[in-house]
């Protein structure tokens, strides 16, 4: 198979869908992987070790897309890509398309087999391929929120772990997931007093026992939610609908319950975000102000940091990409429950449930399509 790494341009992405390690046991296989110029820079990585490990480097993203059978990405095709690709291409990267109907109707219009890292789902109902990704985007919520609380950045002045005689600075963390564990494990180890809201009691009492009772754990009942927002002084969104649009489970009003200066970071913002008040930001303009209340919500936070996030990702992604170049798109999906689970769009169909839910159109199962 002829597997494409475009260079990503989305806002200050600077990851990369592969490593050199990854080339090499991907042509050690008998595929050809081309690799647009310069594709790696941003994470260190030269074109020297890309061809070293066995990849073409080509001069720019057509050439990429007209050559490639399976173009492999970090984020997904923003417009200024959309005219490279062919008609039935394969893709494969974070697509987030519930959030996203322009994509979703150029994706189907154009019959792209796409499948989306963070749909893709193992046998034990985990999401393999995202998993690091929110490990990472939690951990940094929390390092952003602190940024941003600082005084010469608008915020109110406070240190979350505080110092004697002074408080301790209040996290609230709202979802209890990948994302939400790693904010409070952050959090917890900085010194604040952190509390966290889910709506699953055994994922509560899990997180309890992980942190010795020094994390609060709260049900989402609208009054836990209101009085923990409004004591707040970093407020992050971790709810995750697996391909599914994320609920807004905090208000407007909620929002102007907290005092002045304080901030908040959406890292659900990828689905929609789980604020009223969340808008989309990028790395180049982070933050936004309703209300007084800072507003963090950048669409692609691992790419922040690069490099940890690129050898993470391709960690992830690359069994899965080994299965879909050895056997075909095709023959892959229908072997592997966890890649069929992965594909949003394919010949010109949705079929993902949630994504269709989103946009009140209908879905097909993958089996029949490929039937």
């Amino acid at each position: 198979m002829i597997i494409g790494i475009p260079r990503e341009i989305k806002d200050h992405e600077y990851r990369v869908s592969s490593t050199p390690a990854c080339v090499e046991q991907l042509t050690e296989g008998g595929h050809a992987v081309l690799i647009q110029e310069g594709a790696g820079v941003g994470t260190g990585i030269s074109d020297h070790e890309f061809e070293e490990a066995g990849a073409t480097i080509v001069r720019d993203a057509k050439s990429v897309f007209d050559r490639a059978e399976l173009i492999v990405k970090v984020k997904e095709p923003l417009p200024a890509e959309y005219g490279l690709f062919r008609e039935g291409q394969a893709l494969f990267t974070f697509l987030h398309l519930a959030a996203d109907r322009a994509l979703t109707e150029f994706l189907l219009k154009k019959k792209i087999w796409a499948i989306g890292y963070e749909t893709l789902e193992a046998d034990d109902g985990s999401l393999p391929i995202l998993v690091p990704m929110s490990e990472i985007a939690g951990r940094m919520a929390v390092q952003i929120g602190a940024y941003y609380l600082e005084s010469q950045n608008a915020g109110k002045g406070i240190l979350l772990s505080g110092v004697p005689g002074v408080r301790h600075g209040e996290v609230v963390i709202i979802g209890g997931g990948i994302v939400g564990a790693n904010a409070a494990r952050i959090a917890r180890a900085m010194g604040a007093r952190v509390t966290l809201i889910d709506k699953n009691a055994n994922r509560l009492k899990e997180l309890d026992d992980r942190f010795g009772g020094d994390v609060t754990t709260l049900t989402p009942l609208k009054k836990n939610i209101a009085t923990s927002v409004a004591k707040a002084d970093l407020l992050i969104g971790a709810v995750l609908v697996a391909g599914g649009r994320a609920p807004k489970v905090v208000s407007g009003e909620m929002i102007r319950s907290m005092e002045g200066g304080s901030v908040v970071v959406d890292v659900a913002v990828d689905q929609g975000g789980c604020f009223e008040t969340t808008r989309p930001t990028t790395h180049s303009e982070p933050v936004y102000e309703v209300d007084e209340v800072i507003h963090y919500a950048v669409t692609n936070i691992p790419g922040a940091v690069a490099r940890t996030s690129t050898f993470a990702l391709t960690n992830a992604t690359l069994p899965y990409l080994s299965e879909i170049a050895d056997s075909g798109f095709g023959p892959a999906v229908l072997q592997s429950e966890a890649l069929q689970k992965g594909v949003n769009t394919l010949k010109g169909h949705l079929t993902h449930p949630l994504v269709a839910e989103a946009f009140g159109l209908n879905h097909r199962a993958v089996k029949t399509l490929l039937a």
